[in-house]
């Protein structure tokens, strides 16, 4: 039996739907944690008291409506363990997630994360496609022989600019997490990519299971699909305010700030297409072409005159 505990933080907010299936998702693992940390993010359903029902080893903590970054982080804060794992609670994690987490880091004991595949999902629960297999980094990490791969700090920009990872495939150390600063509050989404881009410029190397460990649930009701534009917007301020931190770092790898580039223009002609989608052609337009002093390239130039044509 590995050595490694973990505590794993849920973020909740008016959850008590699918909260149940999260948490004993958790605590079936064949590699039990040490504790599940459910923080209430101001429900007003009966989220607490679902997960006050169970007991040890699941704690809960109750705080005013601040954001899932706010609830991820006050979870932290309070986590007895040297590793910490996450899972939303419209999120289940599969039965041997935190023991491949730490064969990876004894695989790794040098690591300064680990990430993992998972299976996006509807809800009822049919298989959509896997993360890793979607991406051209992916893909080449699931040639690599072994359960576990090695993602180099030259890897991070293609990682960041397309991660494979998830929120709740993260594994990392609690004293990594907060000296980062933990998740961003403020953003509605994209906390998430925030956190995983400043915590890659800080890193040498990760692991990564090839296996996938997680299911991410699909439904109408998250704040992606409920008003696609906003959530397009609040993207691309969450990649717009990491650029002076970026640059604040001296030695910051010329393949992270291409990656940070790359993933920035995406954002960017995201949001133009959400725009166009919406009949608000000059706000599209507006939307991409800062891209030509932010990050001249043949492709952006391409986005914009496609922008252009509508």
């Amino acid at each position: 039996m590995s050595t490694i505990d973990f505590s794993v933080v849920i973020a909740v907010h008016n959850g008590e739907r699918t909260l149940k299936r999260a948490i004993d998702s958790i605590l079936a693992q064949t590699l039990p944690p040490r504790e599940v940390i459910v923080v209430d993010d101001g429900s007003t359903d009966a989220s607490a008291e679902i997960a006050t029902g169970y007991g040890a080893p699941v704690r809960v903590l109750r705080q005013q409506n601040r954001g899932a970054a706010a609830a991820r982080n006050a979870g932290v804060a309070a986590a007895q363990s040297a590793w910490v794992a996450f899972l939303d609670a419209d999120d289940y994690y599969y039965p041997r997630r935190l023991e491949l987490a730490a064969l990876a880091i004894e695989r790794f004991p040098e690591a300064d994360f680990v990430t993992a595949d998972f299976d996006y999902r509807d809800e009822a629960g049919n298989l959509l496609r896997r993360s890793l297999e979607s991406t051209t980094l992916g893909r080449r990490l699931l040639q690599e022989a072994g359960p576990v791969a090695r993602m180099q700090a030259q890897d991070f920009g293609d990682f960041i600019e397309d991660h494979f990872g998830d929120t709740h495939t993260l594994t990392l150390p609690r004293e990594t997490f907060l000296r980062l600063g933990g998740y961003p509050e403020g953003f509605a989404v994209c906390e998430d990519v925030h956190f995983l881009i400043r915590l890659c410029s800080v890193s040498r190397f990760a692991g990564v299971i090839k296996a996938p460990v997680a299911a991410y649930v699909i439904h109408p009701q998250s704040a992606t699909r409920r008003d696609p534009l906003r959530a397009q917007q609040q993207t691309v301020a969450a990649w717009k305010s990491l650029k002076s931190t970026l640059k604040a770092q001296r030695r910051l790898s010329p393949a992270l700030w291409s990656g940070y580039l790359r993933g920035l223009a995406r954002a960017r002609y995201d949001l133009a297409v959400a725009l166009l989608r919406a009949g608000r052609r000059r706000e599209a337009l507006q939307a991409v072409l800062p891209l030509v002093y932010e990050a001249p390239s043949l492709p952006n130039l391409k986005r914009i005159a496609s922008v252009l044509k509508g």
